[in-house]
C-alpha cells in the first residue's frame, strides 16, 4: 500500500484534544475532506485515527481527531505526519503531479546534466523546493515553481528543470 503525506500534526489547540495541522494540500482545507488519517510517528509506527471536527484558524487548520481525548493525547501526536492511501487521491489535472509520485525519478537541467534524483520537497516559507540527491550525496534545492520545473517525463521518469549546475 502507498501513503501519500498530506500534512502534519502541530502543538495542541486548547485542552479538548485540538490540534494545529499544518496541511500541505493546495488549498489546505481539502486535508479536512479526508475523514480517516494514517498517523506516521517520530518512531516510524503508523496508526489510524478519525477526524471529528475541523476547520481553518488564523491562516492554519485545527482538528479535533475522535481518539484523542484531551491535551496530552494531542501533545503526544504533535509532529506526526499525516498520510492517506494513495488511492484515495483524486488523480491529478494535466501538467499537475503529485510530490510522492516524483520521488525517484532523475532531475536534469535544460543543458542535459543530471543534479541527481528527487529525494523529497520541503516547503519553505517562498514556496515548495525540489532536493534532487546526486550519488554522492550532494543536494541541488530547486524551487518548486513552473519558471524553474520545465517538464515531467512519466515515461522516462525524468524531471527537467532550468537550474544551473552549480546553483545551490
Amino acid at each position: 500500500m502507498q501513503w501519500v503525506t498530506l500534512g502534519r500534526l502541530g502543538a495542541p489547540y486548547g485542552v479538548r484534544g485540538w490540534s494545529h495541522v499544518e496541511s500541505f494540500t493546495d488549498p489546505p482545507q481539502r486535508l479536512l475532506e479526508y475523514p480517516q488519517w494514517m498517523l506516521r510517528l517520530a518512531s516510524g509506527e503508523r496508526i489510524s485515527r478519525h477526524m471529528e471536527q475541523g476547520r481553518p484558524h488564523g491562516g492554519h487548520l485545527v482538528v479535533k481527531l475522535k481518539e484523542v481525548p484531551g491535551r496530552d493525547a494531542a501533545a503526544a501526536l504533535a509532529g506526526a505526519a499525516i498520510e492517506v492511501q494513495r488511492d484515495w487521491l483524486p488523480p491529478p489535472a494535466p501538467r499537475e503531479y503529485y510530490r510522492a509520485d516524483l520521488e525517484g525519478y532523475a532531475v536534469r537541467n535544460l543543458e542535459g546534466a543530471t543534479l541527481g534524483t528527487v529525494s523529497h520537497f520541503v516547503d519553505a516559507p517562498a514556496g515548495a523546493v525540489l532536493v534532487a540527491r546526486d550519488s554522492a550525496g550532494r543536494e541541488h534545492w530547486i524551487l518548486a515553481q513552473p519558471r524553474h520545473l520545465r517538464r515531467v517525463d512519466t515515461a522516462a521518469r525524468v524531471v527537467e528543470v532550468d537550474w544551473p549546475v552549480d546553483q545551490d
